[in-house]
């Protein structure tokens, strides 16, 4: 893994006829993505009393380091953080590091509309044993720039991880404007963006002026992103479908550019049903996890499970994808 604070720069992408990847396990970290290129959002899952499923989370977090995930990022939107405990948080932290080890990066998410309790919770993540921290711009509050800013250099300053700045505005209602990431760029140990602002234009502007390591946040853009200089993903689907978004970014690596962009137009059905069909990610993720057997349980109130039908349309979604990419 990178050492923690290294600057971040695009990508560099391999020849065709590119080695392998490495065996499950093994760093697969590359220069430009501090945390690896393939990240899934990870589902936390809960018993069927609601309480916090660790062998669960332990289950889940190996079979996706096996199925291509470069790290994780836990207690993210789809880890349902606004209804987790401050100590179910660093629970969970241990728990996953104990399951994957040391070699595979584990970013917690710790943002909050606080700016106190987003820094006690970046120095309880890195005592528990997280390499990076997913910080939110503050939400309801709307803070202007400057105050959004401060807030950042607030919570990096407070403990000694790199951090990765979440853009995504539709749920904090308050954008990180390329302007203000490219200022924050400047400190050491601000390194890469969650990019859900769906504002290409935005993004690649602060990709021309800063180091910054882009991760996709939605998964509908991973290609389109990666393409421009990003630095691979973070994605929510990724949590049944990692196999087939990583080969999106292997495919590009090996100069195949028309066969990633091939399999990147197969996972279309998939991230809409799971996406785009009125419900959050994290019902639609447990759902189908559900359905395969696989570590989820239910979502916390005030989400409210998928129905039977929205279920069995994420299955068949899910199996035409696995039929068509392998």
């Amino acid at each position: 893994m990178t050492t923690p604070g290294t600057p971040a720069g695009p990508a560099p992408r391999a020849a065709s006829g590119a080695a392998p990847a490495p065996a499950p396990g093994t760093p697969r970290v590359t220069p430009g993505a501090p945390f690896g290129r393939a990240l899934c959002a990870m589902v936390t899952p809960f018993t069927e009393a609601g309480a916090l499923d660790l062998d669960g989370a332990q289950r889940l977090a190996a079979r996706l380091v096996a199925e291509g995930c470069d790290g994780l990022v836990l207690s993210g939107t789809t880890g349902e953080s606004p209804t987790t405990s401050d100590a179910e948080k660093t629970s969970l932290v241990r728990a996953v590091r104990a399951a994957v080890g040391e070699h595979v990066p584990i970013v917690a998410g710790v943002g909050t509309a606080d700016t106190r309790h987003t820094a006690e919770l970046a120095r309880a993540a890195e005592r528990a044993g997280a390499d990076g921290l997913l910080v939110i711009a503050p939400y309801y509050s709307r803070p202007p720039q400057d105050a959004v800013e401060a807030h950042f250099r607030d919570v990096t300053d407070a403990c000694g991880l790199p951090v990765v700045l979440y853009d995504i505005p539709g749920r904090t209602g308050t954008r990180i404007e390329p302007e203000t990431m490219i200022r924050l760029a400047e400190h050491p140990r601000i390194v890469a963006v969650k990019d859900c602002a769906y504002d290409l234009l935005g993004t690649q502007q602060v990709l021309a002026h800063t180091e910054l390591a882009y991760y996709a946040g939605c998964d509908e853009q991973v290609l389109a992103l990666y393409a421009v200089g990003g630095a691979g993903f973070i994605g929510t689907v990724a949590n049944v479908a990692a196999r087939q978004f990583r080969s999106v970014l292997d495919a590009f690596d090996a100069g195949d550019t028309a066969g990633a962009a091939r399999i990147q137009r197969r996972t279309i059905e998939l991230t809409g049903a799971m996406m785009s069909a009125g419900l959050p990610g994290a019902v639609t993720a447990k759902a189908l996890l559900g359905r395969l057997g696989l570590p989820s349980g239910p979502v916390r109130a005030p989400l409210r499970p998928a129905g039977r039908e929205a279920a069995d349309g994420l299955l068949a979604a899910y199996e035409r994808l696995a039929a068509e990419v392998s």
